[in-house]
């Protein structure tokens, strides 16, 4: 079979294949399983391979690149134009063949094994978050039942909380004296784990001679420095730095008809998660603006008077990203600019 592109719908354990040949004709269709998916790929001679980037498209794009074949992924997104009526998994596979084709298609970058090593201990460490916001949560109102307010914030609950349950003079049950010393100890068990993984961050930055560069930019630490690494690899994948900031949907959206510009709020396109931490950088970093004169501090000072704090929020971390790119592509030092 002369076969030059192959587009595969990926799956759990059902695989669709489409193959087509130099003029564009299908030429392979096939449904696999799990184990026959790496067999029937290595045998195939070299070609371009289109995939969707989802759940393992990571993983094949790798072994798939081993065999000899040039591999590509797509946001779903850009692929769902291509199919053709009814959407089943015979059509996905033949949308994604005729996508990977496309001069103008926007590609996801492949992540290695290390960069998932790193992106994994990001989703552990956020969910870790989320339950310790979660049980803190809990405590309250359950507190508030008991006609006991605690204000929001951590730092009130771990000050407040042993006080209560010790306190001779409490209005707990021995009962709920024991309930919320156990829900205590959970808070205080999160609070390990995370700083556990904040060291692992930590270290990990230390020693990655990029991060070290990356986090000179104000607003930028090495939790978010090691999560763009993570995300990105290669920024060189980007032609510029805007192209970046627009993937992480940083940049506005439009609603632009007949030679009419409108620009709406930002796309929230790409990664959340690190579409998050650079605001909150950005955020953190115009709280001590007020006694700074450089040049990037006149410009977020103007732009607050004009436009509002949030906005100039976004457009820190909307200029930082462009920063970022152009150290990671150029491989460059940072230089803060002054007036």
């Amino acid at each position: 079979m002369n076969i030059k592109v192959v587009g595969i719908d990926l799956a759990k354990n059902i695989f669709q294949i489409h193959g087509v040949d130099e003029k564009g004709k299908a030429v392979f269709q096939k449904r696999v399983s799990r184990p026959k998916l790496a067999e029937i790929m290595a045998n195939l001679p070299p070609c371009l391979v289109g995939m969707e980037a989802c759940g393992g498209a990571h993983y094949w794009a790798r072994k798939f690149f081993s065999f000899g074949h040039t591999v590509k992924l797509m946001n779903p997104q850009y692929v769902k134009p291509y199919v053709k009526t009814n959407k089943n998994d015979a059509a996905d596979s033949e949308a994604i063949c005729e996508a990977v084709t496309r001069p103008n298609m926007r590609f996801v970058p492949i992540k290695s094994q290390e960069q998932q090593d790193i992106q994994g201990l990001h989703r552990i460490r956020s969910r870790l978050i989320q339950n310790r916001t979660a049980l803190a949560n809990q405590v309250r109102g359950l507190l508030q039942e008991y006609g006991i307010v605690i204000p929001q914030g951590l730092s009130h609950l771990r000050k407040r909380l042993p006080d209560i349950i010790t306190s001779s003079d409490t209005i707990l049950t021995p009962a709920g004296q024991e309930l919320f010393a156990d829900l205590y100890e959970q808070v205080v068990e999160f609070e390990k784990r995370i700083h556990a993984y904040d060291a692992r961050i930590q270290k990990l930055c230390r020693e990655n001679e990029v991060c070290q560069r990356l986090i000179q930019v104000q607003g930028v630490g090495p939790i978010t420095a090691t999560a763009l690494i993570a995300a990105v690899g290669d920024a060189k994948v980007f032609k510029n730095g805007r192209q970046m900031a627009a993937w992480l949907g940083l940049v506005p959206r439009q609603c632009s008809s007949g030679g009419k510009q409108v620009l709406l709020g930002i796309s929230k396109r790409g990664d959340r998660y690190l579409r998050s931490l650079l605001i909150h950088g950005a955020r953190a970093s115009i709280r001590h603006i007020s006694q700074k004169f450089d040049a990037v501090s006149q410009w977020l000072k103007e732009l607050i008077q004009r436009r509002g704090h949030n906005k100039a929020c976004v457009a820190l971390a909307n200029k930082n990203v462009r920063i970022l790119w152009a150290l990671m592509a150029h491989n460059r030092q940072y230089r803060e600019r002054h007036c």
